[in-house]
């Protein structure tokens, strides 16, 4: 196993005014529509935490097991959301669909990460609240997939638990990769090892898998139908995952903390990075040349890929990638 640190390259330079200030770097794996490296920067096959770049898989594999519910739901399942009301309301739906609660969440307590919706929620009195975290469509979903499963909800986050052996096994199928260690995720849910290159392969086979309506769509193409079409629900007002998919026709996209993220284009093309100091600041950069590397048009990503380095709110650089 190659250690996350050592094996990696410069991926993205800080420059604030002609001068590189800093230097972030990571792992980049572009895959080609038939799976083949077209480009690899660092260890494509390093073993990594993909964090909330998982939840798509999740989600394959809650479908696989009995989880139904409409595009948007499905996307809040995948998402890290920013809290906003229309996300909020999602989830309550989600939960109300399986006859359950607010109650019945056991995710990590936590303001909304959108500052607006955060503000806006302390101003009615309320705290941190597992509903507001940004995996309460996962969790949402989860329970709801226990419920069609027949399986119990109490303790649905416990790695021995039904639902948690599926979704390591749909993660290990998906990924082509072996799970080789299992942690707690921030949220509290089981969090799944994987590597760089096996985490891109599966974005490719959701992205290119036939997601038309009905149901002839398999459970990847529901994936990736859901996200595509409904990218606001994704992640939320702002973020780069949501611009993304919204400038890209039939692109799905998912960032996770600390440096990570993943694409999956409708023809089977597909990147994954990692920014080993765990930072959030070049990632949509880094993407975005990964997915011009991919085959995508630059002008279709330039806008989300503009990351200024700014100087008394002026800027006066830019992060750049280094490919």
């Amino acid at each position: 196993m190659t250690d996350v640190f050592t094996s990696a390259v410069p991926l993205a330079r800080v420059v604030r005014g002609g001068l590189v200030e800093s230097v972030h770097a990571g792992h980049v794996v572009v895959l080609a529509p038939d799976g083949e490296v077209r480009l690899a920067l660092g260890d494509p096959d390093v073993t990594v935490w993909a964090r909330s770049s998982l939840k798509p898989l999740q989600a394959v594999g809650m479908l696989r097991h009995g989880l139904d519910v409409d595009d948007e739901a499905l996307a809040l399942a995948c998402a890290s959301h920013n809290a906003q009301d229309g996300h909020l309301d999602v989830v309550r739906a989600l939960l109300a669909g399986a006859g359950l609660t607010e109650a019945d969440l056991d995710n990590t307590p936590d303001w909304p990460l959108d500052a607006d919706a955060a503000f806006a929620w302390r101003a009615q009195g309320r705290g941190p609240e597992a509903l507001t975290q940004n995996c309460s469509g996962k969790h949402a979903a989860m329970l709801a997939t226990c419920v069609a499963a027949g399986w119990p909800t109490a303790g649905y986050r416990d790695p021995g638990h039904p639902l948690q052996r599926a979704l390591h096994d749909a993660v290990a199928e998906l990924t082509g990769v072996a799970v080789a260690h299992t942690t707690v995720d921030g949220c509290g849910a089981p969090l799944f090892s994987t590597t760089l290159a096996g985490l891109a392969r599966a974005f490719g086979r959701l992205g290119r898998a036939p997601h038309d309506e009905g149901h002839a769509a398999t459970p990847e193409g529901r994936v990736a139908r859901a996200m595509a079409g409904h990218p606001w629900h994704v992640a939320g007002s702002g973020r780069d995952a949501t611009r993304l998919m919204q400038a890209v026709p039939g692109l799905i996209a998912k960032d996770g903390a600390d440096g990570v993220y993943a694409a999956g284009l409708p023809d089977g093309g597909a990147v994954a990075l990692k920014v080993v100091d765990g930072a959030a600041r070049p990632r949509a950069t880094v993407l975005a040349a990964a997915l011009v590397a991919a085959g995508v048009d630059a002008a279709q990503v330039a806008d989300v890929a503009a990351t200024p380095v700014l100087g008394h709110g002026v800027p006066v650089g830019a992060v750049e990638p280094t490919f």
